[in-house]
């Protein structure tokens, strides 16, 4: 059964419950500085790097998913508050909200 959710509000905290496994997060955090990175050289170095974007994006996090936390991503249930989902997670990450 498909879960609803009316906000992001109310996705987030089944967002962290679908990445409870720490070495998940931390595939989604290194993915997502990737995604940083990859923005970065492809605005300074060339265009060709932000092809990189979804690859370190999703590759990590995928692998995370997959292999560690044996479910599969929020990405293909909920894009969008998926999206969202992994650049707050990353945030809390930075901010020590969120353990890695």
């Amino acid at each position: 059964m498909r879960k609803t959710f009316p906000s992001f509000s109310d996705f987030y905290p089944y967002y962290l419950s679908e990445h409870s496994d720490l070495r998940c997060r931390r595939l989604h955090f290194v993915g997502t500085l990737l995604v940083i990175v990859a923005f970065v050289l492809g605005i300074l170095v060339s265009p060709w790097w932000l092809i990189g974007m979804p690859l370190f994006g999703y590759g990590f996090a995928w692998v995370g998913h997959f292999v560690f936390e044996k479910n599969r991503p929020a990405t293909f249930k909920h894009p969008f508050y998926s999206l969202m989902g992994d650049w707050v997670m990353f945030a809390d990450i930075l901010r020590g909200r969120v353990k890695i």
